[in-house]
């Protein structure tokens, strides 16, 4: 698992999961979000943030949320956000359709080699396509008011 942050500010770093670590609730929260993810998108876009945290357990959901919106004044939260919206997830819909078309333009042999091959693709995005991709997020959203929160596509 590969996780970062897109903004017209710049973009993080991609901060990998460690290779066998089982991803539930709790890493996702206690160690990606908190320890990683925050402190990079903080770095990067000062306090503008929105971060998706629909792998957060339920135990740790609450405090997640608490933690997010001290940090992150401008934090979307789950009663603002409507549930299962891929569309409305810049990384999910745009930028990692870039990612995958250029990381797949050459055969790998290894995890290490596709670790390698994801940093160099991401080091050369330009930012247009982080833009294009926030540009196009209000259009997206416009299309999930007007149906309702039910299913939309383009």
């Amino acid at each position: 698992m590969v996780s970062t942050a897109v903004s017209k500010m710049g973009t993080t770093e991609l901060i990998f999961v460690v290779p066998g670590m089982k991803v539930n609730g709790h890493y996702y929260c206690d160690v990606l979000l908190s320890q990683q993810m925050l402190a990079a998108t903080q770095a990067c876009c000062k306090r503008y943030v929105c971060l998706s945290t629909r792998q957060c357990c339920i135990s740790s959901f609450e405090d997640t949320i608490k933690q997010l919106q001290q940090e992150a004044p401008d934090f979307i939260g789950p009663d603002l956000w409507p549930p299962n919206s891929p569309y409305l997830n810049l990384m999910d819909y745009k930028v990692w359709n870039v990612m995958q078309q250029r990381v797949y333009e050459y055969r790998m042999n290894s995890i290490d080699e596709l670790k390698q091959r994801l940093v160099d693709v991401w080091n050369s995005l330009h930012q247009n396509v982080s833009d294009a991709a926030i540009n196009e997020w209000r259009k997206q959203l416009r299309a999930c008011v007007q149906a309702d929160e039910q299913h939309f596509e383009h």
